[in-house]
């Protein structure tokens, strides 16, 4: 009865996740700055985009596959600059099959998509 607000869940974890990612890649912008450059805000506004397109239901799938694709960059990125990427690898690894559970079964309930 209450399986359709799975993924519902499954989205807004994944989104807060990428707020945090964001939230520590601004606090740490300064350091990131020396090493990153341009795309220290090229990826802050991409996690953005992507958390709140996960947490207000809008265009989920096209949310989850950049959030496959940025979690993939992340955790490839984790083990050359660990200080860079506030998550283990392992952690984004469970982000990306997250996002690729929500880009196969739906965006749950409450949310606005474009069928796959």
């Amino acid at each position: 009865m209450f399986s359709f607000f799975a993924p519902t869940l499954l989205r807004i974890l994944v989104a807060v996740a990428f707020g945090f990612i964001a939230y520590v890649h601004y606090k740490r912008r300064e350091e990131l700055k020396v090493s990153l450059g341009v795309w220290l805000w090229i990826a802050l506004a991409i996690e953005v985009l992507i958390a709140l397109s996960l947490f207000l239901g809008y265009y989920t799938q096209i949310g989850a596959l950049a959030g496959i694709i940025m979690s993939g960059t992340q955790a490839w990125y984790a083990k050359s600059h660990p200080r860079a990427t506030p998550l283990c690898r392992v952690d984004y690894i469970f982000l990306k099959v997250i996002c690729l559970s929500l880009l196969i079964s739906g965006a749950g309930a409450l949310a606005f998509d474009i069928p796959l």
